[in-house]
């Protein structure tokens, strides 16, 4: 075991690409040691990431089987959707020896891999080398519900929306800052992927209506569910606060988070509860891009190698 933790990132492009990058480069056990990317095949990594320390490392375009040959202790896949299934062979050889960390939708119904949002799941560190980590709205969603699990009665209904960071750097209607322009843009409105997210975490269904708005980053989702039996307001808020007490990145509060405030940032911001009779409302903000993302991929790691290199769930985070 070295004394520090070799990363590589394998779609080293995107935005969340960019994210992780600057994340491994500030964490005080890891070093990034290949970045791939087509597009930027030949590039310095700090051209394209003024921050990043390495002022020699560039990125590198090999084919996705030359990490093989990579001495690496944890592989991050940042991929779009539907490419990194292909190589699912792949990546069982390498967690022989390897953690690998996918932060796409491709592996988060596989048994083979363990599904985990940080603050809420129990990692098996003895046998977690493939993680799944959590979709943006999945994320915020699950977090959202879980502290009234128990006592919700039909079907929540969430309305999220997020900025057009989340459909990628590709370009698409959905990104399109000119037809964003004063727009708000639904899709999706059934069997978003996040919805089958959510419905798993808490174990039942939950209807998802995903909006795209022509801020860059950052995601609100507003809540809406029907409780079995009346709850105040302030009950509510303290439910929330003893579930996530030890939760550092998760902030509880009786107002209604903002979007401006959680951007940029590693933090999820819950509140607004709002109740009549049996009817519980509440919003939840995030980073799509960190906290939903290359923020919770860096606590998948973090919790993965946690014994081994005395790491605690936010080491290299806050």
């Amino acid at each position: 075991m070295s004394d520090i933790i070799q990363t590589a990132i394998i779609g080293a492009r995107g935005y969340v690409g960019f994210e992780l990058i600057q994340l491994i480069d500030k964490h005080p056990m890891t070093k990034l040691i290949a970045a791939y990317s087509r597009e930027y095949n030949g590039t310095k990594i700090c051209d394209i990431v003024p921050k990043f320390s390495d002022k020699e490392l560039k990125y590198r375009a090999d084919e996705i089987e030359s990490v093989v040959d990579l001495d690496t202790d944890v592989l991050f896949l940042a991929l779009p959707n539907n490419i990194a299934a292909k190589y699912n062979n792949l990546w069982k050889q390498l967690s022989c020896d390897k953690i690998i960390i996918d932060l796409s939708s491709d592996f988060r119904f596989d048994n083979d891999w363990q599904y985990c949002q940080p603050e809420t799941c129990t990692l098996n560190a003895n046998s977690a080398n493939l993680i799944a980590n959590p979709g943006c709205y999945a994320t915020a969603g699950q977090l959202g519900l879980l502290p009234v699990k128990d006592f919700i009665k039909g079907t929540p209904n969430i309305f999220g929306i997020s900025g057009y960071s989340g459909a990628g750097s590709k370009p698409c209607d959905n990104n399109n800052p000119e037809k964003l322009q004063d727009n708000l843009m639904a899709y999706k409105l059934t069997g978003h992927i996040h919805e089958k997210e959510i419905s798993k975490v808490i174990g039942q269904k939950v209807n998802f209506m995903p909006h795209v708005a022509e801020f860059f980053r950052g995601i609100h989702l507003t809540i809406s569910v029907e409780l079995k039996s009346a709850l105040k307001p302030e009950d509510v808020f303290q439910m929330y606060s003893k579930f996530y007490k030890e939760a550092e990145l998760i902030n509880i509060s009786a107002e209604i988070p903002q979007v401006q405030s959680v951007q940029n940032t590693h933090n999820v911001n819950i509140g607004g509860f709002t109740v009549d009779n049996n009817h519980l409302v509440l919003c939840v903000t995030i980073d799509n891009l960190l906290k939903g993302a290359a923020t919770q991929a860096i606590q998948n790691m973090n919790l993965a190698l946690k014994e081994r290199y005395n790491l605690q769930i936010n080491t290299g985070i806050i």
